[in-house]
């Protein structure tokens, strides 16, 4: 076993200072050692997108990279974003439009259809399914999730849906 590394980081605004082991990846470092269970851990490959967390302002699957590799950065996690209000009407849309069922897949959702509205504040039903395919849900057949990342696209575009 190796010895733990210090890392100095932002999370969700705050400055972290940790020491973790090198083998340690992200979404267990924000889980264990800082109680940010939003972050969600389903398939531990990268494929289901539950543990999609920002670093740096890019979407990042949180089980794929090493929390030692977060030294410097700023990750924002569901947690963050919901703090702040940034996804409240997206969070709306959700509860609304019946999106989140079991809500396991809710977090990583989220964090990837509010990546797409900041990049592309009109996209049409295909882009959002695009972008939302490296997500898994297994409850709601993604109708209503795209439903509900459509309608708050219109919304923020002031267009009644």
């Amino acid at each position: 076993m190796t010895a733990p590394v210090a890392i100095r980081l932002s999370v969700n605004g705050e400055r972290v200072e940790a020491q973790v082991l090198p083998r340690l990846n992200l979404a267990d470092f924000l889980r264990d050692q800082l109680g940010l269970t939003g972050t969600h851990v389903g398939c531990e490959h990268g494929v289901c997108g539950a543990c999609t967390v920002r670093v740096d302002g890019e979407i990042v699957r949180a089980c794929l990279v090493l929390a030692v590799q977060m030294e410097g950065v700023a990750v924002e996690t569901i947690e963050g974003l919901s703090d702040s209000g940034e996804v409240a009407d997206l969070q709306a849309a959700f509860r609304t439009r019946n999106a989140l069922q079991c809500g396991y897949c809710t977090p990583g959702m989220l964090m990837a259809a509010q990546d797409l509205l900041r990049d592309q504040p009109a996209p049409d039903r295909e882009q959002i399914r695009e972008h939302l395919s490296g997500n898994y849900c297994r409850c709601t057949g993604y109708h209503a999730i795209v439903d509900a990342v459509a309608a708050t696209a219109l919304a923020r575009r002031g267009v009644a849906s």
